[in-house]
């Protein structure tokens, strides 16, 4: 495991390689490379501007579908993701654990040929109770299940997680910035795009 130095150098390293799709993405990742080398430890929730999180683009093992959740207090269908635990210092880690526990799905892996990140987005996330409202700078990673992945969801944090065909994505409303990494996904898994 990478010192937090290293796995911070590595990081702005990567950031400063990655290509945006977009004007919103450039944006994105100018502010999350701002943001990481400002702060030595960038996963640290008590950052009162935010922080660094990790999130799986999950492609199933043929390349023929998405494992997206229905998520519960944002009462929006998002990728599998979150925030660092104490002592994670790489978004590849966080994106791969937050995976497994929101899905359940052991044997999770990295794409060998995506770029990592694949996509960066910052968004605003509303006060709630005693935490006030701060940012996410969202690293997210692509991910692919095994042959023969089952879902097996802690329904806690969720309403409904489950595979969508390619063609169905559009149908549950993802935002721009998610459409975004899911049609980059797409164009790496699938050879029609």
């Amino acid at each position: 495991m990478p010192s937090p130095s290293e796995a911070r150098n590595a990081l702005a390293d990567s950031l400063r390689r990655h290509a945006p799709a977009d004007e919103e993405e450039a944006r994105d990742r100018d502010r999350i490379l701002e943001f990481v080398l400002r702060h030595e430890r960038p996963f640290d929730r008590a950052i009162l501007e935010g922080h660094l999180t990790g999130s799986a683009i999950t492609v199933s093992a043929d390349g023929t579908s998405v494992l997206l959740l229905h998520h519960r207090k944002l009462d929006r269908w998002l990728q599998p993701g979150g925030h660092g635990d104490p002592g994670e210092t790489t978004g590849e880690a966080v994106a791969l654990r937050e995976a497994l526990e929101e899905s359940g799905i052991a044997g999770l892996a990295l794409h060998p040929g995506a770029p990592r990140p694949l996509d960066v987005d910052v968004h605003d996330i509303p006060a709630r109770g005693s935490e006030p409202a701060h940012e996410h700078l969202d690293l997210r990673y692509l991910v692919v299940a095994p042959e023969g992945a089952v879902v097996s969801p802690d329904l806690a944090e969720l309403h409904e997680i489950r595979w969508v065909p390619w063609d169905d994505v559009d149908d549950l409303g993802p935002d721009h910035g998610l459409r975004r990494a899911l049609a980059k996904a797409r164009a790496v898994v699938s050879p029609r795009g």
